[in-house]
């Protein structure tokens, strides 16, 4: 288990329990407890944790992690659930990505098609994002026209919020906006933990002929802080093969197509 995987680890077991201890942290993940009280002086010195004597407790940030930390989660899930979200575009058409995991691995899946990049009509495939990250992926690609909405950076996720982006994402229309969520529900609808996320990408839904949530399993049936949309601007679900069937279910009977991948 690399650095990053470790931290990633440890502060789920913070998020899960509150605090725990090098030698509880170390036996749980095995590897030694020196490695463990390096890897908490580290969280504690970029203010991710709060140490203790003989262990760590979380600080009430954890629930939001920087996407840094967060690659390890379900990763094999995302890239399936990326693969399948990344068929869903054609060349030449404009496509909204907000920033996240899921989303890092529908970039990298857009990428690698060379349809998108070259074709016999010459159609350009057009990418608006308020993800600095996603812009990363893709800027490599000389053929796609990448497009990034303004705004103030948030750490934790790279993504650019507040009315400098809203102004751009007024002006332009989507084909498909292609949106990671941190929860969607029947009722609740698509929702993110920071409401300035959530207005970004609220924006790219009412400027998209087409919404697309792209979610992990863990993510179905929960609840964030600040909604995206109702379940009824949903019209695809690109989740992965764990999802529960009863909530899989619930979802088609609201109307909403579910690719499981």
């Amino acid at each position: 288990m690399d650095r990053y995987a470790r931290w990633n680890a440890l502060l789920e077991l913070l998020t899960e329990s509150g605090r725990v201890s090098v030698e509880d942290a170390a036996a749980r993940l095995d590897v030694s407890q020196a490695t463990i009280r390096r890897d908490f002086d580290q969280l504690a010195q970029q203010q991710m944790i709060n140490r203790t004597r003989g262990g760590a407790v979380a600080n009430g940030v954890s629930y939001d992690l920087p996407l840094r930390y967060k690659t390890a989660k379900h990763s094999a899930e995302k890239q399936r659930i990326g693969t399948a979200a990344a068929a869903l575009v054609a060349p030449g058409m404009v496509v909204g990505l907000n920033g996240g995991t899921t989303t890092t691995e529908v970039a990298r899946a857009l990428a690698v098609r060379p349809d998108l990049n070259t074709s016999a009509d010459g159609a350009q495939l057009t990418v608006v994002t308020n993800a600095l990250n996603i812009a990363n992926e893709l800027l490599v690609r000389s053929r796609m026209k990448v497009v990034v909405a303004g705004g103030v950076v948030r750490p934790q996720s790279f993504e650019l919020v507040g009315p400098l982006g809203g102004a751009l994402l007024r002006e332009v229309t989507l084909d498909v906006a292609l949106l990671g969520v941190d929860a969607i529900d029947v009722q609740l609808g698509a929702a993110a933990h920071h409401e300035g996320e959530a207005s970004m990408n609220n924006l790219m839904v009412a400027r998209a002929k087409r919404v697309v949530i792209i979610a992990d399993s863990s993510k179905l049936g929960g609840h964030a802080f600040a909604r995206i949309c109702p379940v009824e601007r949903v019209e695809t679900l690109v989740t992965d093969s764990g999802a529960d069937p009863a909530i899989v279910d619930g979802f088609r009977q609201a109307g909403v197509h579910v690719i499981t991948a």
